[in-house]
């Protein structure tokens, strides 16, 4: 697939689930399964997840989703990542760290030793090396394992929202045998966005979150939820952050170089993309790139049926044609957020009523 390509085909539903960024809570433990801790203001409960360092740990992950997404297949690039069945993370709580994604019988593992990066896939049997050049390893610095731990971008959304929420401590849970707080944060009456409420459960000895998920209005159940199943803070191995390929595999190794066109097309990508308003009812605006709804798919044959699909097509087959003042588009909706794509290449999304998109849109 043309990279063009393959770019807004992830876009018409990536946007979308982007919307879910503000998604992530906890679900409530049984009644059987609250322990005894001592009490804690929300306030208080906040400052310390967001001021956490958990260290080393190893813990199994699970995700569930119920996002009200359509079937699609192949035919977007990433949509799979949603329906993995496990993922098992390592941290040395030092910038090491180690991540093994399961999907059937199929294996993603992810390595990063500090100044090298290997993906592997068992499924194709390939791996990817990728040497991070010295002065962006420099730059990362100490703390950078927190990009290990798909629960730590909640410690982000806690800060972000907050002060437009009311926040209150729910009780306590069990979570991966371990006891937690359960925080709740509920958007304020001026707040405009599908969400009913963002619930996390916190481990009450390192104030890491150990799950969270999103409830969605008009929902009962949670529309996703990320939970440890299992976990162990304790020091790793130092030989589980050094990897080597299996025999047989297809190895490709890259070191990226950031050059001066490299920065000239982040500077730009940079100032297309606007944050519009702030807390819960935040959009994220940009453009794609000016071709790439035009970008023509390649001859397919059998075997790569729905790999490189053809973007008009995946717009009029998951999207709902839309105008206004803003322009003409296309909407695509979930439980937790909506996008919108415009003919011209604009994009619109957040955890938002569609009314709130075109709004941003029209915005200068």
């Amino acid at each position: 697939m043309k990279p063009k390509t393959k770019g807004i085909t992830a876009a018409v539903l990536g946007t979308a689930l982007g919307a879910g960024g503000l998604a992530f809570v906890a679900m409530p433990a049984s009644a059987d399964d609250k322990p005894a801790l001592p009490q804690v203001s929300a306030e208080d409960l906040v400052q310390s997840v967001v001021k956490a360092k958990p260290g080393a740990f190893d813990g199994t992950l699970k995700v569930s989703n119920d996002l009200g997404l359509p079937a699609v297949g192949n035919a977007v690039p990433g949509a799979q990542a949603l329906n993995m069945d496990s993922a098992h993370i390592f941290t040395d709580g030092a910038g090491k760290s180690r991540l093994a994604v399961t999907q059937g019988a199929s294996q993603e593992t992810v390595v990063h030793d500090g100044t090298t990066v290997w993906d592997y896939s068992s499924k194709t049997n390939t791996a990817t090396k990728v040497t991070i050049p010295a002065d962006v390893a420099q730059r990362k610095g100490a703390g950078s394992d927190k990009t290990a731990d798909p629960l730590a971008a909640s410690t982000e959304l806690l800060a972000k929202v907050r002060e437009s929420s009311t926040v209150s401590v729910d009780g306590t849970a069990t979570v991966a045998g371990r006891p937690a707080y359960e925080l709740v944060l509920t958007p304020k009456p001026t707040e405009r966005t599908l969400l009913r409420e963002i619930r996390v459960a916190v481990d009450s000895q390192t104030r890491m979150p150990l799950r969270v998920s999103v409830l969605s209005n008009g929902t009962s159940t949670p529309a996703l939820e990320v939970a440890f199943t299992e976990i162990e803070f304790t020091q790793q191995p130092a030989d589980l952050f050094a990897f080597t390929p299996p025999k047989g595999a297809k190895v490709q190794e890259k070191t990226p170089k950031v050059d001066q066109e490299t920065k000239d097309l982040a500077e730009q990508a940079k100032q297309d993309v606007k944050v519009v308003g702030d807390g819960w009812d935040t959009v994220v605006t940009g453009k794609v790139p000016a071709d790439a709804l035009n970008a023509a798919p390649k001859q397919q044959g059998r075997e790569g049926r729905g790999a490189n699909a053809d973007p008009k097509a995946l717009l009029e087959r998951f999207g709902k044609k839309v105008s206004g003042a803003w322009g003409n588009g296309y909407l695509f909706t979930t439980k937790v957020g909506t996008a919108v794509l415009t003919d011209d290449g604009r994009f619109a999304a957040g955890a938002v009523p569609e009314q709130v998109l075109y709004e941003a849109l029209g915005q200068k």
